[in-house]
């Protein structure tokens, strides 16, 4: 199994910047695939961005695409995201998965993280 703990979630004004953090135990952390996702108050969880078991290859929504960066550091078995240009809209709160896996037409993500609240004012 592998356990996920989230950190880094705050308050920040529209225009600032976070980087949250994603802490994973119980498997090699080389070995999974990372995402993050978010989900506001009454909306579907979203997809936000993911970053590949080599490091080499990342994904991002196209709403954050050029403001968020994942980054993944093996050895501490963290992954970042990195958060410039916060928009009001993407208070929510935000969570990360691990073990991304073909399910049917697309794909699923097999463990969570409990999630961090991010609010961003205006």
């Amino acid at each position: 199994q592998v356990q996920l703990v989230e950190s880094g979630g705050g308050l920040v004004q529209a225009g600032g910047s976070l980087r949250l953090s994603c802490a994973a135990s119980g498997r090699a952390f080389s070995a999974l695939d990372m995402g993050w996702f978010r989900q506001a108050p009454g909306k579907e969880r979203e997809f936000v961005a993911a970053i590949s078991r080599s490091g080499g290859h990342t994904y991002y929504a196209d709403s954050v695409k050029g403001r968020f960066t994942i980054s993944r550091d093996d050895a501490k078995n963290t992954v970042y995201l990195q958060m410039n240009s916060l928009k009001p809209e993407g208070t929510a709160v935000y969570s990360c998965a691990a073990e991304k896996e073909a399910y049917g037409s697309g794909y699923r993500w097999k463990y969570w993280g409990q999630g961090t609240q991010v609010t961003i004012s205006s």
